[in-house]
C-alpha cells in the first residue's frame, strides 16, 4: 500500500514524498541513501503520514502536498497531531 509522507530535516525543513516501504524509505532518508535534497539534512523525523489506494493516488497527492505552502503543511501535521491526541483522550474517558 502507498504512503505520502512528511519529513521534517535536521534543519527544519520539510520534505513530501511517497513510498510503498515507509519503514525502509525513512531508514533510506537518515541514512544518506534517500533523496538529495535530504542527503544533507540528516537526521530526518516522520511528521505526517497518509495511505492511499494506489501509487497514483499517492503521486497526485504528493504532488498537492508538494504545492502547499510550508505554513499549509504544518496545518497538515498539525491537523493529524491535534487527531490523534483527541483519539488518545477518548481511549480514557
Amino acid at each position: 500500500m502507498p504512503y505520502v509522507y512528511i519529513i521534517e530535516c535536521r534543519d527544519g525543513t520539510l520534505y513530501t514524498g511517497y513510498a510503498v516501504d515507509i519503514v525502509k524509505r525513512l531508514d533510506e532518508h537518515n541514512k544518506g541513501e534517500g533523496a538529495k535534497y535530504t542527503r544533507g539534512r540528516r537526521p530526518v523525523r516522520l511528521r505526517y503520514i497518509e495511505t492511499c489506494p494506489d501509487k497514483s493516488t499517492a503521486m497526485r497527492r504528493e504532488y498537492a502536498i508538494k504545492r502547499l505552502s510550508r505554513r499549509g503543511k504544518q496545518a497538515l501535521i498539525q491537523s493529524v497531531s491535534l487527531l490523534n491526541r483527541v483519539l488518545d483522550i477518548n481511549k480514557f474517558g
